[in-house]
């Protein structure tokens, strides 16, 4: 189990990738339907990293509670699933409904929105602003698979606060860190590695 860091393709203030993609259903959801009027959450998850699994639950209950708030949140899966079927739309559904997550979970089959935005690792937090522009990409909080620490979005929850308060973003911030995002063979992008 790598640790990968986020590279933080985006900047703040750059604008949302515009993206359509399915829900494990089949249903295509667009970036105007996920986004929140005070703000969206773009997560890349899957179901079977171990730092994924770790904050599941804790995700869910805080996305429910944003919600209230204003705030979108997606979760997008852009693994292999040849390579890894346990990530397949097939149990995207099941993750979800696990852990509470009454958000939309895609997957994205070619790659291509993970690329968009930088995406480099499992969770990987996108977190726009009213206006769609980028306000934090960051790391959920300090807890990691193996170190004991409970994970509470303690980084994230803070950044969404202070955003839903007209505050600044934050000044330092630590990246995101899980798996790597599993690739297909040969379409790694120039970022990865």
């Amino acid at each position: 189990m790598a640790e990968t860091p986020s590279t933080f393709m985006l900047k703040p203030g750059d604008p949302a990738p515009s993206f359509e993609l399915p829900d494990p259903q089949g249903k295509r959801h667009a970036w105007n339907e996920v986004a929140g009027p005070r703000g969206t959450l773009v997560v890349f998850a899957c179901n079977h990293c171990p730092y994924v699994i770790l904050i599941a639950d804790t995700l869910g209950k805080l996305a429910a509670e944003w919600k209230t708030k204003g705030l979108g949140v997606v979760a997008i899966s852009s693994n292999d699933i040849e390579n890894y079927p346990q990530d397949a739309p097939a149990h995207m559904a099941a993750f979800a409904a696990e852990h509470g997550w009454g958000f939309p979970y895609l997957h994205d089959d070619s790659q291509d929105v993970a690329k968009a935005f930088g995406a480099a690792c499992t969770p990987d937090f996108f977190l726009f602003d009213g206006n769609g522009e980028l306000f934090y990409a960051g790391q959920f909080d300090d807890s990691r698979p193996r170190n004991g620490t409970q994970p509470d979005g303690g980084d994230l929850a803070s950044a969404v606060e202070v955003m839903l308060a007209g505050s600044p973003a934050p000044a330092e911030v630590r990246p995101s860190t899980g798996c790597n995002i599993k690739w297909k063979p040969g379409n790694e992008p120039a970022y990865f590695g």
